[in-house]
């Protein structure tokens, strides 16, 4: 097993330390943090966030450790600090003319500023000579490998950014160039390991992390109230209803004629909730539910489906409920993209409507004590140690 030790490891990215939700840049940190020492770096305020949020309790103490009240550097684990910047940055995304000249030479100050303070934490803390993991931050790090100078720089893709339209507008100009000048470039998914490729030789597919603690197949998990009176076979769903992602004529195709129920748990955008699967006998919405409820809804199920659109939100991600269904030895029927042929041996992938129906039938009827062991082997073989291992010997490989 290739490890890197008792080396300082910076981190950058767009997720908080303090946001509530898991994160695949939260779990990096924890791994990293087993053999070295890890510096991670919250987003730094901008005026809009602070002007809108101000009355956030997470907001409210960042801006506390600005006046010097609180301290910026937090100790969050062995090995594991959170950081506050004190850098207040300028919001530019409003700018016109992708990755203007306006627009370059304001973000190369915030960066200015953002490097300055990320370079006090490290010397407060005694970094030198560090590794700076960058968890897809575009813009806000577009500098940071000149203006810090880590001894190896890398890009970490886990999401298609260039899908959403604030990430366009000027990403589109700028993260290729950003991926280019990276020491290595990583990601959780072979598409995205693929779109890198196209701008640096130098990147990896790493596999994806999964905490699976909560999903175990060993425990007794009790049927949740609300599906008490459901018939079966249930054919469900967990996670966020959005219709960007998930295809909502797909999933009235599973219903409609059908003797099995179909139950989705999550929050519904506006398409869900306007949709005819409403109407609907056989379909049925729990809402919203608690990360450790999950478990015992996904248990209840006969088959897991997951419907999603393929689009440039969804192709490349990688999709951690599948994981999280198979951890606990469930039939899965999902949609074809790259990233699941990954699964192909586990899972049963549909190419349309039609198919997701056939497949359905075909998992309820080959299920087995033996195709669930083999489910539940196959996706307790991602964890974030193996994940981490592989940047590990990315680093190594062009150290």
């Amino acid at each position: 097993m290739s490890l890197i030790r008792n080396r300082d490891i910076v981190i950058i990215g767009l997720q908080q330390w303090y946001t509530p939700i898991g994160s695949n840049c939260k779990n990096i940190a924890l791994q990293f943090a087993r053999h070295n020492r890890v510096l991670y770096v919250n987003s730094p305020l901008d005026r809009r966030t602070i002007l809108r949020q101000k009355d956030d309790p997470n907001i409210s103490y960042h801006l506390k450790t600005l006046q010097k009240k609180e301290p910026a550097i937090v100790p969050v684990g062995e090995n594991l600090w959170s950081f506050y910047p004190s850098s207040v940055l300028e919001s530019i995304n409003w700018l016109p003319a992708p990755a203007s000249p306006l627009f370059s030479w304001l973000n190369k100050r915030n960066n200015r500023k953002f490097a300055a303070s990320i370079k006090d934490a490290m010397d407060a803390l005694g970094f030198s000579d560090v590794i700076l993991f960058n968890d897809n931050d575009i813009f806000r790090g577009f500098y940071m490998k000149e203006l810090l100078k880590p001894s190896t720089y890398i890009y970490y893709s886990r999401d298609y950014l260039l899908g959403v339209d604030y990430w366009r507008k000027h990403g589109e100009k700028l993260e290729p160039l950003h991926i280019a000048k990276a020491d290595v470039a990583v990601a959780n998914s072979n598409y995205l390991a693929d779109m890198l490729r196209k701008y640096n030789p130098k990147s990896y597919y790493v596999g994806q992390g999964c905490d699976l603690s909560l999903f175990d197949a060993t425990r007794d998990y009790p049927l949740p109230a609300d599906m008490e009176g459901i018939e079966r076979p249930v054919i469900g769903y967990v996670g966020a209803l959005n219709s960007l992602r998930l295809d909502i004529g797909t999933i009235e195709h599973i219903a409609k004629g059908q003797d099995w129920s179909v139950v989705l748990v999550g929050p519904e955008d506006e398409e869900f909730r306007k949709s005819t699967l409403h109407h609907l006998p056989n379909v049925h919405f729990l809402g919203r539910k608690e990360l450790k409820e999950l478990p015992a809804y996904i248990n209840a199920f006969d088959v897991c489906i997951n419907p999603q659109q393929v689009n440039v939100l969804t192709v490349g991600n990688y999709p951690l409920k599948i994981d999280e269904y198979l951890a606990l030895g469930k039939p899965v029927v999902a949609t074809a993209t790259r990233t699941m042929e990954f699964f192909d041996s586990h899972t049963y992938l549909a190419r349309n409507a039609n198919e997701y129906v056939t497949l359905i039938n075909k998992a309820l009827e080959e299920d087995s004590t033996e195709l669930q062991e083999r489910r539940i082997a196959f996706a307790r073989s991602h964890s974030w140690e193996n994940s981490v291992t592989a940047i590990y010997e990315a680093i190594l490989n062009n150290a």
